[in-house]
């Protein structure tokens, strides 16, 4: 129930973003969702694209610094409150939440949130306990 992304890390300058998304576009890779953060001097770029082996080769082989990570994804109805609830059963149960981000399915009736937990094996479980849908990577790669 793990997603793997991928995470850029960029120097903070005009055309360092086009340069990855160049990459990625010429060896025909589809972005499914992302998260850009800088700051004065360097940003990280986290991917979630449908080939990670081939993104993570390709662009290590143009000299960029790139890492492999798990994250967890998961579905959530697209309503007022539906973050808070997925909030209220982790901290119930003392799970860390390093990072997120989110998008909206095509349908537009559930979104789907990307969660960088800390346990991950933990916060997964208490997710699914908590009647939470867990997506595997298979479906988050091919969305």
């Amino acid at each position: 129930m793990k997603v793997e992304q991928i995470s850029i890390f960029l120097e903070n300058r005009p055309g360092a973003l086009e340069g990855v998304t160049k990459v990625i576009s010429d060896a025909d890779i589809n972005i499914r969702a992302l998260s850009l953060a800088y700051t004065s001097d360097f940003g990280i770029l986290r991917l979630i694209v449908n080939d990670v082996e081939k993104a993570r080769g390709i662009l290590k082989e143009k000299g960029y610094t790139v890492k492999r990570t798990e994250v967890v994804a998961v579905e959530v109805p697209d309503r007022p409150g539906g973050l808070h609830s997925i909030m209220a059963a982790l901290s119930k149960k003392g799970i860390n939440v390093e990072y997120m981000y989110a998008y909206v399915e095509r349908s537009g009736e559930n979104a789907i949130i990307i969660f960088r937990f800390n346990p991950i094996d933990a916060a997964i479980s208490v997710l699914q306990e908590s009647g939470f849908t867990v997506l595997p990577g298979e479906k988050v790669y091919a969305m």
